[in-house]
């Protein structure tokens, strides 16, 4: 691996900036070994200088070869200003060969230990920045495939009711009319929402880093989300669990609702029960936690691994099966990541669990 990094060094050509960089830096040294001269400080510590200038060198520029030509500038200099007899290069002095190499040598393997290490910080950083951009194409493939399925579906539901009530209308009863009716109601009530959902992972992916967060008190959030949703379904049932001590969290508010809202109604659709939801916050070390706990029939544990991928999933077991947990999910990780938090789910004795994080220090995910 040092020898792969050295190599990476030397393939580097030289730039005028960085020949630039480098002269600076040996003038400056230059100027302060003088004053340490005047000072009597010795030539040991002048040589230690020009060591340190060595070390920003290799700090400052990138490549192999600024390092080398800083060595041998610092040994020439130390014999011709700072060693006896002074303003001449003199290598025949006693011992002084023996300096000579002992200090042209520590420069260099110093040069060459700073190079490596920079090296290997660039090669450390690319190989996150790959896996960064693999983590999100592999998160917009799942929500294509989780559109794909999860709206298709319900769009086919509206118009395979709308023709019904179309071609049947002369014989349906007022009762089966009004069942169609809502039944499409609710479908399309349930697209408005995954639109909402597709338009906040646009925005992450439109705004970057720049998320619009602010510090908001987490209950007013939670309490806000819940409101919302019984808006749009008011027969849900939701319990908030709160510390006593007010919490305040950095959050792009509008999607930490967003977020809630998807697993609250996840829960209510797929749960199988008719005992409220409960959602829990807690507080911890360095983020706040919350929970979306419902008592139902639980996940099935092969789904848990990849529950937020997006992956088309076959649920016959549920009554509303046609509102797919996919997109939803998807969508819940993504904002969560951009939020520098993390989201998981598990089964618990009686239901299912899903929670998130979000750090109480500004901390950002680059989609």
């Amino acid at each position: 691996m040092f020898l792969d990094s050295l190599k990476a060094s030397l393939r580097k050509k030289p730039t005028a900036e960085g020949w630039w960089t480098t002269i600076m830096i040996l003038i400056i040294s230059t100027f302060v070994a003088y004053a340490l001269f005047e000072l009597a400080a010795g030539v040991a510590n002048i040589a230690l200088v020009y060591i340190l200038a060595l070390i920003a060198v290799a700090q400052f520029t990138d490549g192999f070869y600024y390092g080398l030509f800083s060595s041998l500038v610092g040994v020439i200099c130390v014999n011709f200003w700072f060693t006896y007899p002074y303003w001449s290069l003199n290598f025949t002095l006693t011992g002084y060969p023996v300096t000579f190499m002992f200090m042209i040598a520590t420069s260099l393997i110093v040069s060459m230990f700073t190079s490596h290490l920079k090296v290997q910080n660039q090669i450390i950083a690319e190989r996150e920045k790959a896996l960064a951009e693999a983590e999100k194409e592999k998160l917009r493939a799942n929500l294509l495939r989780a559109v794909s399925h999860d709206l298709r579906t319900p769009l086919t539901t509206i118009i395979g009711f709308s023709d019904s009530y179309l071609e049947d209308e002369s014989e349906l009863s007022e009762e089966e009319k009004r069942e169609l009716v809502t039944q499409i109601s609710d479908d399309s009530h349930w697209l408005l929402n995954m639109v909402e959902n597709l338009l906040s992972v646009t925005k992450i992916q439109t705004s970057g880093t720049a998320l619009n967060k602010t510090s908001e008190l987490v209950e007013e959030v939670a309490e806000e989300a819940v409101s919302r949703l019984k808006k749009r379904l008011p027969n849900i049932h939701v319990t908030i669990q709160m510390p006593d001590d007010p919490l305040f969290v950095p959050m792009d508010p509008m999607l930490i609702e967003q977020v809630l809202m998807n697993l609250i109604e996840n829960a209510l659709y797929h749960s199988g029960t008719k005992q409220p939801i409960i959602c829990r916050i807690e507080d911890d070390k360095d983020c706040i936690w919350f929970h979306v706990i419902d008592f139902g029939t639980g996940i099935d544990p092969n789904r848990l691994p990849v529950i937020f991928d997006g992956t088309v999933y076959s649920e016959h077991h549920t009554s509303d099966g046609h509102k797919g947990m996919g997109i939803g999910l998807s969508i819940c990780k993504a904002i969560i990541i951009a939020h520098g938090g993390k989201i998981s789910a598990r089964n618990h004795t009686d239901g299912a669990e899903f929670y998130f994080s979000l750090p109480k220090e500004e901390s950002n995910y680059e989609f």
